[in-house]
């Protein structure tokens, strides 16, 4: 089993930027891929970004590509959403997830977290 836990998430200006901790505990997430997803209310889960288990591939949503960038420290058991140039559509839960197809959409992963809050305002 993985346990997964988000943190620093909160409420930020639009432009600005936050950065996303996913603690994993339990087995070790080194051979799994990671991912972010994200919810906001009424909408559907979306990808954000994965996370090859090297940490050599990377990969992005449309939506957020140029903006974020996803990293991972395998010696800490912990992945990072580094997230800049925020907007106020980037408003929603934010989900750490990890599977084994770093190709894979949200059905694909195995294990998550409970999610962090983050909001832009304008």
């Amino acid at each position: 089993q993985v346990q997964l836990v988000e943190s620093g998430g909160g409420l930020v200006q639009a432009g600005g930027s936050l950065r996303l901790s996913c603690a994993a505990s339990g087995r070790t997430i080194s051979m799994y891929a990671m991912g972010w997803f994200r919810q906001a209310p009424g909408k559907e889960r979306e990808f954000v970004a994965a996370v090859n288990w090297s940490g050599g591939s990377t990969r992005y949503g449309d939506s957020v590509k140029g903006r974020f960038t996803i990293s991972r420290d395998h010696a800490k058991n912990m992945v990072y959403l580094q997230m800049n140039s925020l907007k106020p559509e980037d408003t929603a839960i934010y989900y750490c997830a990890a599977g084994r197809n770093y190709y894979g959409g949200a059905r694909d992963y195995d294990y998550w977290g409970q999610g962090t809050q983050v909001t832009v305002s304008s």
